[in-house]
């Protein structure tokens, strides 16, 4: 088991598509089988639950989405950042996750409502490098870099998303072990690649190519060695195993179907 870490998750009982604010969400209002995302989500808590503690947030009806814990924030030795949602139609989870924070005795980071932040769903701790990748283009404001840096005191590296399927940084990048980075290049503007490349050595970067990403297997949970994800092909498997990581594949369609995969569905707590 991880030492000193813990996964925050939010079981799966009210998680459906009752509007669109992702293409990922177009046509899928209604069509979730909710039965087939819980069992899909147990078979995740049980993987994560052989690595790492876990943590649940209660799941409560109207906020859908509140299961995608990436979402709900970004934590940093004890201090949290709750996010700030740019749809309405989630900051109805935003009291629900504050006050989930100050029970289990957490520090409020103080945030200026006016700017939009998507939490961990935006901002990925490097594995290695003493930064944070930020991401902005659609729903966090690129003005939430410096936010975070006066909060949490952590120089951010902000990637400008272009490519509306991969409306997150979560969906399209994921820092691995060692300074790795697995990610999906279209999804960037030219100066957010030349950012990437500028810190991360060819050698350590691995490239995915549209159709990996388009099954989210840059959305990835990785712990220790171990890359928890939806689905990866041959070749995407080969290139991780060569490199000492265990991909570990569980399915999450019924996730996906509202844009999300096994990072969306987890907030680490400690990092």
């Amino acid at each position: 088991m991880t030492a000193n870490q813990t996964i925050l998750m939010c079981e799966p009982g009210h998680f459906s598509v009752d509007y669109v604010i992702n293409p990922w969400m177009e046509n899928q209002t209604g069509m979730v089988d909710r039965a087939r995302a819980s069992r899909q989500w147990e078979r995740l808590r049980t993987i994560l639950s052989d690595f790492i503690k876990l943590a649940f947030v209660p799941s409560q009806p109207g906020v859908p989405d509140m299961v995608f814990t990436a979402n709900a924030g970004l934590v940093h030795t004890g201090k949290v950042i709750v996010s700030r949602f740019a749809s309405q139609h989630r900051r109805a989870e935003e009291p629900l996750i504050r006050a989930w924070f100050e029970e289990n005795g957490y520090a409020i980071a103080d945030w200026p409502q006016h700017v939009a932040f998507e939490g961990a769903g935006d901002a990925l701790f490097d594995r290695k490098l003493p930064i944070l990748w930020f991401g902005h283009g659609f729903r966090s404001d690129a003005a939430a870099a410096g936010a975070i840096e006066r909060a949490i005191s952590c120089r951010t590296v902000a990637l400008r998303l272009v490519d509306p399927r991969f409306y997150h940084l979560d969906t399209c990048l994921c820092p691995l072990e060692g300074g790795w980075l697995l990610y999906y290049p279209g999804a960037f503007d030219q100066e957010s690649l030349d950012k990437i490349c500028a810190l991360v050595t060819a050698r350590k970067r691995i490239e995915v190519d549209e159709a990996d990403a388009l099954q989210f297997a840059c959305n990835a949970v990785n712990l220790g060695k171990a890359v928890i994800l939806n689905h990866a092909s041959e070749k995407l498997i080969a290139h991780l195993r060569r490199e000492g990581f265990d991909p570990m594949l569980t399915p999450l369609c019924e996730f996906l179907k509202s844009g999300g995969a096994a990072k969306c569905l987890t907030l680490k707590l400690s990092e």
